[in-house]
């Protein structure tokens, strides 16, 4: 204790000599300081990637880079064209012709599918010969197009991709290049960030891990700038045709640019209009330009020192980070409402003081309150590095970090400005606010047993609403109706075959890939030493599969079988099992198109009239033409690996869509009635990936609040020595958080990766109000020992400070209606509307409770 005492002292002594008595040379230091940070804001970026959206150590990111470089399938942007003409008009295919030249030159686009590329296998069917020697397509002259828009419509490789149902809209796919060097960089940091995670790394491994991860950023920021000049160079291109067409851009590419572009005009018009109105705030409230200038300085200090740092170490801001610009600023704010609302009340009792021992006294009676609420808040945020989900991570932390920055500055930055300026009279005369909060305590008096009543429905009404509540919700829905992603998702989900696609990764079996290679190595060529006509007559000698191609080229160009490795899945067992699965899933309502190698097996059942064995399998795959087999083979196999891929996109806008559900479902399948082993079938795709982050919300958000309120309560418990304190101030906060979950979950907003940190910011935030609370109540009911009193008179004191905290919460967060973005608008109005039951919940049901279990003692 005597210890304690010492530091305190020692620590008073500092803080005056430096603070208070040098306050121009501490002012000056801050803004140099800043100033420093401010040539940081040249290097400020924010990120929309894969890494920024995905859980924390999540396994299945590197499964999908594996994939994508095994199979160089990559990213895509897809346009819907709908022309204003008909569409097999020569004007429009003439219109479609030039677009897609235009965008097959775009700078990374390696391919460009569209309904005039893709060769026509069913307009008329032709035989193998034919097909090799010359691909027809919808340019080609003389197709009948009346036949090519069944195709389109009806045939297992088009339908539900390339042409809508109503024959009036079209997709058009650029296939973009696969960044190799980007998978390897990401894979080999990953590698290493998992190795110091379990097993730890050497020096040598350290110092790589840093050299890699810088490397990774750098280059990942490159190729961001890349893909968002790329989309905006489709855009351009895009543009110049909409007067003879309807077109909508969409892909993961697309959506991430015009993310970035939401999070960077919600941060300039959020900010802007926040900070307007912290000043209309304080400028209303104390009327006094000096508690405009000082408070909104620190506001502005500590943002601009938090964003230079970042910026100065590229941490970067997220979709979900980026709301803690506006959180700093409120939660400093609501620091210096405190300290004013302080200074102002100690000026108005003893007018005489010196301005030295007024600041000191302002500042010694708000220092532990301040510092407890800060810690608490600290808490909360602290609480969701727990959620795995790494935009989440550094959200918490984030804020961790600038909340000791903030409090620091409120503490230096107000002090120090005070004793730079002249004293003045006192004009703390009271307002309006008080006479509001003294009835707010009134009511908790007079009417204490209809604010419990109030308080056990909204319990109930919370757990009721907190049952309903979901994870699932759905890319389009992230965007305005009238947003050119929304539309060109909604035509892309519900007309041409869906939007967020999952691959179905398929492995052979090591004894069947044991006998495939034994059989192909102990098997003798059957066209040993004879010539190619015996060869074709003796093989297909009771009904050629091939004819009409020709003796002299059945297999003259061919070759053999040897062209190809041997492969399980393309043998007719394996392709039965993929043709089950394939045609399972295209069962399924929530699929949309599904591709496979159950596609070419169909083709060669129609071409042959009938089915084919192993060895026409394999004579059909080296027969058909390298854009057919691009087209049909190479995307779905991987003969070194042994394995194939069906791929499929999911319609989001089913209703109900459950996608761990339809995981689980398709596994389930595949394993029991496809005769797949659990070993073979692994999934991988944007569709699993966001799924992982959101099955981990809902579990994260119980352990969150979980840790928050315990924490909180020990907390509380240490401060003011009670239980029944601690209870009484979390009470009021824990109904506050459940009642915006249990809202949620009434009127169907599911949580996503923005409102998961509603419940910690409320918590936090209420607590912190709590905790101011009781500091003063105590202080008050020493005076007399009387706890009606004794709360009318926090009312009327802390209660104000509370209510201009609580208003500029509240206000400044509806500002985000202004948003783009629709997480963004439910943030902001949750958020409102949770402190709004907050400060309504510490000025009535908080008072009651203190009123019922008197947890100072008795009282007079």
């Amino acid at each position: 204790m005597h210890t304690l005492l010492r530091f305190y002292w020692t620590l008073n002594r500092v803080y005056r000599a430096v603070v208070i008595n040098r306050p121009y040379h501490v002012f000056t230091g801050l803004v140099i300081l800043t100033i420093v940070a401010a040539f940081g804001l040249t290097n400020f970026k924010l990120d929309a990637s894969a890494d920024s959206l995905t859980l924390e150590n999540d396994t299945s990111i590197d499964y999908l880079r594996e994939i994508s470089k095994r199979y160089q399938s990559g990213d895509f942007l897809v346009l819907t064209y709908t022309p204003k003409a008909d569409i097999f008009s020569d004007e429009s295919i003439d219109t479609l012709k030039q677009l897609r030249d235009e965008l097959a030159n775009v700078d990374g686009v390696a391919s460009v599918i569209s309904m005039i590329d893709v060769p026509l296998l069913y307009s008329p069917m032709r035989s193998l010969a034919e097909q090799k020697e010359s691909t027809r397509t919808l340019l080609t002259p003389g197709v009948d197009r009346a036949m090519v828009k069944q195709e389109f419509l009806t045939s297992p490789i088009y339908r539900d991709m390339l042409l809508s149902p109503d024959g009036t809209t079209s997709a058009i796919l650029l296939n973009l290049k696969v960044n190799n060097q980007y998978i390897e960089m990401a894979r080999h940091r990953d590698a290493l960030r998992l190795k110091a995670k379990t097993a730890g790394l050497t020096p040598a491994e350290a110092h790589e891990l840093e050299k890699v991860a810088a490397e990774f950023l750098a280059y990942r920021t490159a190729t961001a700038a890349q893909d968002a000049a790329r989309v905006e160079i489709v855009r351009g291109i895009v543009e110049k045709y909409q007067d003879r067409a309807q077109i909508f851009l969409g892909g993961v590419t697309m959506i991430t640019s015009d993310m970035i572009a939401y999070i960077k005009s919600d941060l300039v018009v959020f900010g802007a209009a926040l900070l307007l109105f912290i000043v209309f705030m304080l400028a209303f409230l104390f009327r006094q330009w000096r508690f405009v200038i000082l408070p909104l300085t620190t506001c502005l200090m500590s943002v601009t020192l938090m964003l230079g740092w970042l910026s100065w170490i590229d941490w970067r801001l997220t979709v979900i980070s980026s709301n803690f610009v506006a959180l700093l600023l409120i939660m400093v704010f609501a620091f210096t409402i405190y300290v004013v609302v302080r200074y102002r009340e100690l000026h108005a009792i003893d007018p005489d003081l010196e301005q030295a021992d007024l600041v000191l006294q302002t500042m010694r009676d708000m220092a532990i309150p301040c510092l407890y609420s800060a810690l608490t808040t600290i808490v909360a945020f602290m609480s969701l590095v727990m959620s795995g989900i790494r935009p989440v991570i550094d959200f918490g932390w984030m804020m961790t970090i600038g909340l000791v920055v903030g409090f620091i500055l409120v503490f230096v930055v107000l002090p120090a400005g005070l004793m730079m300026l002249p004293k003045g009279e006192p004009k703390d005369r009271g307002d309006n606010s008080a006479a509001l909060t003294v009835r707010f305590s009134k009511l908790a008096e007079f009417h204490g047993g209809k604010v419990l009543l109030v308080a056990m429905l909204a319990v109930f009404l919370s757990i009721w609403g907190i049952s309903k509540l979901e994870v699932e919700n759905r890319f389009v829905d992230y965007f305005k109706s009238d947003s050119e992603i929304h539309q060109g998702l909604s035509v892309i989900d519900r007309q041409l075959g869906g939007t967020v696609t999952l691959d179905i990764i398929l492995d052979a079996e090591k004894n069947t890939l044991d006998i495939v290679e034994s059989e192909t190595a102990d098997e003798e060529d059957p066209f040993a030493e004879i010539p190619s006509d015996a060869a074709a007559a003796e093989v297909f000698d009771e009904e050629d599969p091939f004819a009409g191609m020709g003796d002299e080229d059945a297999f003259a160009d061919s070759g053999t079988t040897s062209n190809a490795p041997p492969s399980y899945w393309f043998s007719v067992a394996g392709l039965d099992q993929i043709r089950k699965l394939h045609n399972y899933l295209e069962s399924l309502p929530e699929v949309g198109k599904v591709q496979s190698l159950a596609t070419v097996y169909q083709l060669a059942h129609d071409i042959n009239k009938g089915k084919l064995n192993d060895f026409e399998l394999n004579v059909l795959r080296n027969m058909l033409s390298d854009d057919i087999k691009g087209f049909l083979i190479k995307p779905y196999l991987a003969d070194e690996a042994q394995q194939t891929r069906i791929t499929l996109r999911v319609i989001e806008t089913t209703p109900d869509l459950k996608r761990a559900e339809l995981v689980e479902r398709i596994r389930e399948y595949a394993t029991t009635d496809a005769g797949f082993k659990p070993e073979q079938v692994n999934f991988t795709g944007m569709l699993v990936l966001y799924n992982n982050m959101l099955q981990s919300l809902f579990a994260s958000q119980i352990s969150t609040i979980g840790v928050v309120f315990v924490a909180i309560m020990l907390m509380m418990m240490v401060l003011f020595r009670s239980f029944k304190i601690a209870l009484i101030a979390i009470l009021p906060n824990m109904i506050a958080a459940g009642t915006v979950l249990g809202a949620m979950g009434l009127v169907g907003i599911p949580l996503d990766m923005m409102t998961t940190t509603i419940a910690a910011i409320v918590v936090g935030v209420g607590v912190d109000q709590a905790i101011q609370y009781f500091y003063r109540f105590r202080v008050e009911f020493a005076h007399d020992q009387n706890y009606v009193e004794a709360i009318h008179r926090s009312h009327a004191s802390i209660g104000r400070a509370m209510y201009y905290t609580s208003v500029t919460i509240i206000v400044g967060f509806s500002i985000l209606m202004l948003s783009e973005f629709i997480p963004s608008i439910y943030f902001g109005l949750l958020t409102a509307f949770a402190m709004l039951m907050a400060v309504i919940g510490s000025l009535t049901l908080l008072p009651k409770l203190i009123l019922l279990l008197k947890p100072f003692g008795p009282g007079k």
